[in-house]
């Protein structure tokens, strides 16, 4: 225990069994329960973790059949913890490179009341960029600002990363079984706490690679498919709290926007291929083309502020 709290932690895992057994035997001292969702590794981490189970009476194993994603593996592991009785839950990844000395601090501010949720964030260190690949780096760049925006947590930077810690409570405000099942897991967790006022706290980290882990991501697919992710979630959250719940004009600026910007886009599109193959182009045309665009990214921009300052006191550090 710490702070007077039941602590757990879920460790999604994937073909981690040459990683597995550094990440259980050098968990903290104030870990309760240590669960372990193998999703249908076709390699020994099942079998290497039954056998770390004699040494680790706290240690539970989950096996899932078929594979699922991480995602759906760590909502297992949450499910887990919670009928455990868990009070705080942590996710460390089984591949070895979340420092398990920082896992008090990532902890702490939720065991404290200041957050519900707290992550790490490794972007902040100033050894990041020569640390971190430069794809992963660039990507995770990318989501993390379009994540600010979805999400409404605009303070919260490193959207990827998977060292977390949640309250019982938050995540039972949340529907865990609607959640993305595979990599987008954090990004939905966040659209989704926004929802449910939840307050977020970022909480510095150093990078780690380069300690046997086996990278299984596609950076330009991860990329394509986060993004469309981001964007189905972005109007949910819009629909679900700024419609369903309670009314904000932010969300007739940000849809007059999108509306004004996509067809000032197309007509740009259109004008502009008119103009490649000879035709002619009026002077109104290109007036009306700017306008869309300029009148579109102007609302945008409105909406952006808006929601900014709506969600700014869900950042312990504002």
């Amino acid at each position: 225990m710490r702070g007077g709290k039941r602590i757990g932690v879920v460790v999604p895992a994937f073909k981690e069994e040459t990683q597995i057994t550094t990440v259980v035997e050098t968990m903290p001292d104030f870990v309760d329960d240590i669960i372990v969702v193998d999703d249908c590794s076709p390699d020994d981490t099942a079998k290497v973790t039954r056998a770390l189970q004699a040494d680790h009476p706290t240690l539970r194993l989950i096996v899932h059949e078929e594979n699922q994603g991480v995602g759906a593996a760590i909502t297992t592991g949450y499910l887990d913890a919670i009928e455990r009785g868990c009070e705080v839950i942590a996710v460390m990844a089984g591949d070895g490179q979340m420092p398990p000395d920082e896992l008090s601090g990532i902890c702490d501010p939720v065991i404290s009341g200041e957050a519900e949720y707290a992550k790490a964030n490794r972007l902040i260190a100033g050894e990041a960029w020569e640390l971190i690949p430069r794809k992963r780096y660039l990507g995770n760049a990318v989501l993390s600002f379009l994540t600010k925006v979805a999400s409404g947590y605009y303070n919260v930077v490193d959207s990827q990363t998977g060292y977390t810690a949640i309250s019982a409570e938050a995540l039972k405000a949340i529907d865990l079984k609607a959640m993305y099942p595979r990599y987008g897991y954090p990004n939905d967790m966040l659209v989704r706490l926004n929802v449910a006022r939840a307050r977020v706290r970022d909480v510095p980290s150093r990078p780690v690679y380069g300690v046997g882990e086996q990278s299984k991501l596609k950076v330009r697919k991860v990329l394509f498919t986060m993004s469309w992710l981001l964007l189905r979630r972005f109007w949910w959250r819009m629909g679900s709290l700024y419609i369903i719940r309670d009314f904000h004009p932010l969300v007739l600026f940000y849809t007059l926007g999108a509306f004004l910007a996509f067809w000032g886009l197309v007509l740009g599109l259109v004008v502009t291929g008119i103009w490649i193959a000879g035709g002619e182009v009026t002077g109104a045309t290109a007036v009306l083309v700017s306008l869309l665009l300029q009148s579109g990214l102007l609302l945008t921009l409105f909406g952006m502020l808006f929601d900014f300052q709506h969600n700014r006191h869900l950042n312990p550090d504002q």
